[in-house]
């Protein structure tokens, strides 16, 4: 097939004139690494899940301590560059961006050091320091995205570097534009969300927006349509929910969802009016259309070698993958801890779900879900955590319901303490109203097709 291709693209004006193993070998690993799930003993992993496991149990004795000398840290370190700004962190663009913050993201790191002092050594009101809000994020949630995106940042160019979003963006140009809006390339985003891990997906748009590959709308688009909780995760929510006996129907009415709002989303308000504008800071270096006399796989090609010649060297991309860890660990991590404990501190202390969730108890109840009282904030919690609503919905005693509930805050998408901080924190043009709209929207699309679905399967 290589040589095919090889004559085809050296029929061509526009030829690559570099190795085609500089494309070849790194995305068969980064793909391998990526977007391949292996079986793992009783559970479907992929590369590096398998490896972000064994490091997580590798440091698990002192990890959460780790995390904890990062917040207070970014906390103290933050607040001391902020408020004196020296001359000779002025002159270091990098360490720059790291440590002098706006006011408010400062003052929610320092909220987050705060909190972990307060949840580690036990200290202060119960709400902050229960297990089910303080306690889930620093030693629950934190440990987990801290040890993910760090094996992620180091593995990631092997999947954007090397000429894998070339090629498969001009082989799927003609089905994601027409469907989606987006650009063929936005598929890889997709399928690493979809066989591996949401975050994955998040931070591979993040660094194709900044580096001029998507625009501020597609970018949106994709961080709000298309970060699947993965199969491996669904397969968690579905046995909390005693589902697990209807697992391939439960994840295939997920699929089925996400497939909906993700065509209907894009087409309506809040994503519809964000500009179509390129980062400011990078110029739009996306071109997946193919010129006339050239054939698409040919092309595809000839655009991936290319890319793959244009590669920074290794010292450059381990550079790039340590700063945008040390990004991840002082920037996202305190500020999680801060805005993902206060939601939880919502969600489980107060009754502001029951409230906002009145007017949807008709609404359940007219499309026939039994205990819809029950169910109704369990439809909504999911905003503020991804775990929430499964944990509501785990006593009712309608399978049709627990059904209902699990497979709609999975097509939900939007989950404040960990990738809507991540949004939010991010340069891509989405603010908290508007991930609030996403999900409402969301609910409102997918509940009624998930509703009619488990009616179906379930009598």
């Amino acid at each position: 097939m290589t040589s095919d291709i090889l004559k085809d693209s050296n029929s061509r004006s526009e030829k690559p004139s570099g190795t085609p193993w500089k494309f070849i070998i790194p995305s068969i690993i980064g793909v391998i690494l990526f977007l391949i799930p292996v079986p793992v003993g009783d559970e479907w992993l992929v590369g590096i899940g398998i490896i972000s496991e064994f490091v997580q149990e590798s440091l698990s004795p002192i990890l959460v301590e780790m995390i904890l000398i990062v917040l207070v840290l970014s906390a103290l370190l933050s607040t001391l560059a902020t408020l004196t700004k020296p001359q000779w962190l002025l002159n270091k663009s990098k360490l720059k961006e790291l440590f002098i913050v706006h006011p408010f993201w400062l003052s929610i790191r320092v909220i987050g050091g705060v909190f972990a002092v307060m949840v580690y050594f036990q200290v202060g009101p119960g709400w902050i320091t229960s297990d089910a809000t303080g306690g889930e994020v620093l030693t629950g949630l934190l440990p987990i995205l801290a040890i993910w995106t760090l094996v992620m940042g180091m593995l990631l160019p092997l999947l954007i570097e090397f000429g894998l979003m070339e090629w498969l963006g001009t082989m799927a140009k003609k089905v994601m534009r027409p469907l989606f809006k987006l650009p063929g390339r936005s598929a890889v985003d997709g399928l690493a969300s979809w066989m591996g891990n949401n975050m994955v997906s998040i931070l591979i748009t993040i660094n194709q927006y900044e580096n001029g590959y998507y625009s501020k709308r597609e970018s949106a688009v994709i961080v709000t349509n298309f970060t699947i909780t993965s199969v491996a995760f669904a397969l968690i929510i579905a046995t909390i929910l005693d589902l697990g006996h209807l697992f391939l129907p439960f994840y295939t009415t997920v699929l089925v969802g996400v497939f909906i709002a993700g065509v209907i989303c894009p087409r309506i308000p809040p994503l519809s009016r964000i500009s179509n504008d390129y980062y400011e800071e990078a110029e739009r270096k996306i071109e997946e259309d193919v010129p006339e006399g050239h054939n698409t796989l040919g092309w595809a090609y000839t655009k991936a070698v290319k890319k793959s010649e244009s590669a920074a060297s290794p010292k450059e991309l381990i550079g790039k993958s340590f700063y945008s860890a040390a990004d991840i660990w002082l920037g996202m991590l305190p500020v999680i801890m801060g805005i993902g404990t206060i939601a939880l501190i919502i969600a489980e202390f107060t009754i502001f779900f029951d409230i906002i969730s009145y007017p949807l108890i008709p609404v359940l109840e007219w499309m026939r879900i039994p205990e819809a009282a029950q169910a109704a904030p369990a439809l909504l919690v999911g905003f503020a955590d991804m775990f929430l609503p499964a944990l509501l919905a785990s006593g009712i005693e309608s399978e049709l319901t627990r059904f209902v509930v699990g497979a709609v805050s999975l097509t939900q998408l939007i989950y404040l303490s960990e990738i809507g901080v991540m949004l939010i924190r991010s340069k891509i043009p989405v603010n908290f109203w508007h991930l609030l709209m996403i999900f409402l929207i969301r609910t409102i699309i997918t509940l009624p097709i998930v509703a009619a679905i488990a009616h179906f399967i379930i009598f």
